[in-house]
């Protein structure tokens, strides 16, 4: 048995590999010195104990740092994990936190429940109202820029300035940093669901937080502690595809403007929601926020009942949560909100929300086309094939 777990392997000859490897161990052997203590006591130690740090999560960390323009990063287990450290490692109570009302449905829950039991005070604010919600006795100003699922924009340098002394955290998981890079902008903290267009695959759960040193290491001992851990697997898959980030990233901006203007464009859509279109309200802060649109829209049809229908019509574009993968992913957020126990005030029971993803624009266009069509007539197109397309 000793012989089984103390293996005697030799080393072997041969070169340096082209891609780091997957450090799949979960612990690491220290040396019998000082040195031993100074690792424990560093922050993030590559090589100490995986819930701390690992050599896969680095390699990705400082991908993410650079194409944030960021001090550091911390790449923890998902986006809520992000969320939740950057939020937690800067509030306590008495401090006042001044948010937008439209945020992905767990980090509502986070604002609107969790931090008031702590005694943090938290306002709730329109997305187009948070600049002027916020003055010199904010602490905090949390947003997320574009919104979930309304395609709505925060103008980040006017809500800088409006709260010069306050922690400005911001969400860029629709935008990405291929489009927006908000530290750039005046704002201190970025968090971003590293699941969604920073992966890119759709086979990775992760999220991460980029800034100064001194909040990452703050946020990185609140992740110690509450244990959010992204694994050495899940940190080398998303090393791998950051390396295509660009590329895709490209493909999402052309594609996403495509299909937002056919959509646009047909009589059985009443609206597009695409910052990238000039009739968006918000076009201009777009181009002078934004490098490109992305790959996130939503829009509306006649009614619920003509949302369900186009839902179920479509066979290319999946009815699937989560965004920013290489496959076309549709949803019907009301629908959704209601498995969570929220309530979907706010949100047009004619919206559909769509992630479009990289396969050729025209057969995007095609397959929304054909489910518009038969929404309108029902009984035109045929039954889903056997996987739900």
């Amino acid at each position: 048995m000793t012989r089984l777990l103390h293996p005697d392997v030799p080393a072997r000859p041969g070169g340096v590999p082209v891609t780091t490897p997957v450090y799949q161990t979960s612990t690491y052997e220290l040396p019998r010195t000082a040195e031993a203590a100074q690792i424990a006591e560093a922050v993030a130690p590559v090589g100490y104990y995986t819930r701390y740090g690992s050599p896969n999560a680095a390699e990705a960390e400082a991908i993410l740092a650079d194409l944030d323009g960021a001090e550091r990063a911390l790449l923890v287990g998902s986006g809520m994990a992000a969320v939740s450290a950057a939020l937690l490692s800067n509030v306590r109570a008495g401090t006042r936190v001044v948010a937008q009302t439209d945020h992905y449905t767990a980090a509502l829950t986070l604002l609107r429940d969790v931090l008031p039991s702590f005694g943090v005070e938290v306002t709730l604010v329109a997305q187009e109202s948070l600049q002027d919600a916020v003055d010199d006795t904010t602490d905090l100003v949390y947003a997320e820029t574009p919104s979930n699922p309304a395609m709505v924009l925060t103008d980040l340098a006017a809500v800088r300035a409006a709260a010069p002394r306050a922690l400005f955290v911001v969400d860029n998981t629709f935008a990405s940093p291929y489009n927006t890079r908000p530290l750039d902008l005046g704002v201190d903290l970025v968090v971003q669901s590293a699941t969604k267009y920073l992966n890119g695959h759709s086979d990775v759960t992760a999220g991460v937080l980029t800034g100064r040193a001194e909040l990452i290491d703050r946020a990185w001992d609140t992740a110690r502690v509450l244990g959010p851990t992204c694994h050495p697997f899940e940190a080398w898959l998303l090393a791998r595809g950051l390396r295509t980030f660009p590329l895709r990233m490209a493909r999402h901006n052309a594609n996403g403007q495509a299909v937002a203007e056919a959509l646009a464009a047909h009589p059985a859509v009443t609206a597009v929601h695409y910052p990238g279109l000039p009739g968006h309200p918000q076009h201009e802060l777009a181009r002078r926020q934004m490098a490109g649109f992305g790959g996130m829209l939503s829009f509306t049809v006649a009614s619920a009942e003509a949302a369900t229908a186009v839902l179920r019509g479509t066979r290319l574009a999946r009815n699937a949560v989560s965004l920013g993968g290489t496959e076309t992913l549709i949803t019907h957020p009301v629908s959704l909100l209601f498995t969570h126990g929220d309530t979907a005030t706010g949100i047009d029971p004619a919206l559909l929300r769509l992630s479009v993803g990289l396969e050729e624009p025209e057969d995007i266009i095609a397959d929304l086309v054909a489910a518009l069509s038969a929404a309108a007539s029902p009984g035109r197109r045929g039954p889903a094939s056997p996987d739900g397309r």
